[in-house]
C-alpha cells in the first residue's frame, strides 16, 4: 500500500511559534505543500480545535479561520484538524468541516479512546475522514495500546495512529506496537513520532516496515519537544528506499528554505529539557512547570521530569508537578 503523509507543522509546529501562525503564513505553506504533492495538511491550535486559551495559549488567529485561508489555496490536499475531546467540541468539529476540513484526528490518551466514540463517529456522519490517535502511546503496553485501538476502529475510525507524544520509544516499542496492531486491525494503522531521542526518523522507518501507511511528518521538524520526523528528510530517506510517497523533494526542501527563514523563531534542535522530556517520557507542556516547581523547591527540574515520568503522569495532572517536587525536596533533607 501507498504510504499517506500529514504534514503537522501548522498544528505540531503551533507550540514552536508559540501559537503565532498568521493567514498569510498558513496560504504560502499550504499553497507550497499543496504543489509538492502532500496528501494530508494539519492545521488547527497545537492543541487542537478549541485549544487557544489562557492555559494552552492564545492564538493569533482562531483555528477555524485558518482552515478557512488553507482549503482556498490546499488543491488536491486534504486539510486535516486535530480534536482533543474536552478541548474541541462537536461543535468546533461541525465548524471545521464547514471551514473545508476533510479529515479529523481525534486524539486521547493512550487508555482512554472510550472518549472517541461521539466525536469519530459525528466526523463519519459528516463524510469526514476519520481517525484515531493515541498519545503517550509509551506508557501502556502494546495489549493496551491494541485494546484502546480495537475500540477506536469499532467506532469507525479508517485508521488508528501510534503516539509517540513524549519522544521516547526505541525502535523495539513502535516495532511492537505497530506489529501488533498491523495484525489485529481492519484499518490502516498510523505512526506520529517526536525527535526527543534523535530517533524520528529511525522509528518512522520502523513503523513502515511493519505496515504503517499513515505517517506524521513536519516542515524542518517543526514542532513541541524537539520535533517531528522532519519530513524533506524522510522524503528524501523514502526515495532512497524506493518507496514511493508522491511527494516531489525538491519543492519541500524550497517549503524548508521559507520556514527557516520566515517562521522557524530559533532552530528545532535537541535541547537539554527535550532530550530529559524524552528520557523520562513525559508530556513537552510538563518542561516549563518542572522549571518553575524546581526554583520554589531548590530540586534540578531535570530530576523531577524523571519521577514524573516514573509515576506515569499524564497531561491533566499538571498540579501533581509541585507536589512531586516537595516530595523529592523533602526526602533530599530527609524529612518523611
Amino acid at each position: 500500500m501507498p504510504i499517506y503523509i500529514t504534514e503537522v507543522a501548522m498544528r505540531d509546529g503551533s507550540h514552536v511559534v508559540g501559537h503565532q501562525f498568521t493567514k498569510e503564513q498558513v496560504r504560502n505553506i499550504t499553497s507550497q505543500l499543496s504543489a509538492a504533492g502532500m496528501p494530508y495538511i494539519e492545521v488547527t491550535h497545537g492543541d487542537g480545535l478549541g485549544g487557544s486559551s489562557l492555559q494552552y495559549g492564545l492564538s493569533k488567529e482562531y483555528d477555524i479561520e485558518l482552515i478557512k485561508e488553507a482549503a482556498l489555496v490546499a488543491g488536491n490536499s486534504k486539510i486535516t484538524v486535530l480534536l482533543i475531546p474536552g478541548i474541541g467540541t462537536i461543535k468546533d468539529l461541525k465548524e471545521a468541516y464547514a471551514a473545508g476540513a476533510k479529515a479529523v484526528r481525534v486524539a486521547t490518551h493512550v487508555t482512554e479512546a472510550d472518549v472517541s466514540k461521539q466525536h469519530i463517529e459525528m466526523a463519519k456522519s459528516l463524510g469526514m475522514e476519520a481517525f484515531g490517535f493515541l498519545m503517550m502511546a509509551h506508557s501502556a503496553p502494546p495489549e493496551k495500546v491494541l485494546e484502546q485501538a480495537l475500540l477506536m476502529e469499532s467506532y469507525g475510525a479508517d485508521a488508528v495512529y501510534v503516539t509517540d507524544s513524549a519522544g521516547a520509544m526505541l525502535p523495539s516499542d513502535v516495532r511492537n506496537r505497530i506489529r501488533l496492531l498491523r495484525e489485529n486491525l481492519n484499518i490502516e494503522v498510523g505512526f506520529h513520532a517526536h525527535n526527543n531521542l534523535s530517533l524520528a526518523v529511525a522509528n518512522t522507518l520502523v513503523a513502515i516496515e511493519e505496515g504503517a501507511t499513515r505517517i506524521d511528518a513536519s516542515v524542518c521538524c517543526l514542532g513541541a519537544g524537539a520535533g517531528n520526523t522532519q519530513t524533506e528528510v524522510l522524503v528524501a530517506v523514502l526515495n532512497r528506499m524506493e518507496v514511493e510517497s508522491g511527494i516531489d523533494l525538491y519543492k519541500m526542501l524550497d517549503l524548508a528554505d521559507y520556514v527557516r527563514a520566515e517562521v522557524l523563531p530559533h532552530p528545532q534542535d535537541i535541547t537539554t529539557g527535550s532530550l530529559v522530556m524524552g528520557y523520562a517520557g513525559v508530556y513537552s507542556s510538563f518542561l516549563r512547570h518542572a522549571n518553575i516547581a524546581g526554583e520554589k523547591v531548590g530540586i534540578d527540574a531535570r530530576t523531577i521530569l524523571v519521577e514524573l515520568g516514573k509515576r506515569h503522569i499524564v497531561g491533566g495532572q499538571e498540579d501533581m508537578i509541585i507536589e512531586v517536587a516537595q516530595q523529592i525536596a523533602k526526602q533530599k533533607v530527609g524529612i518523611v
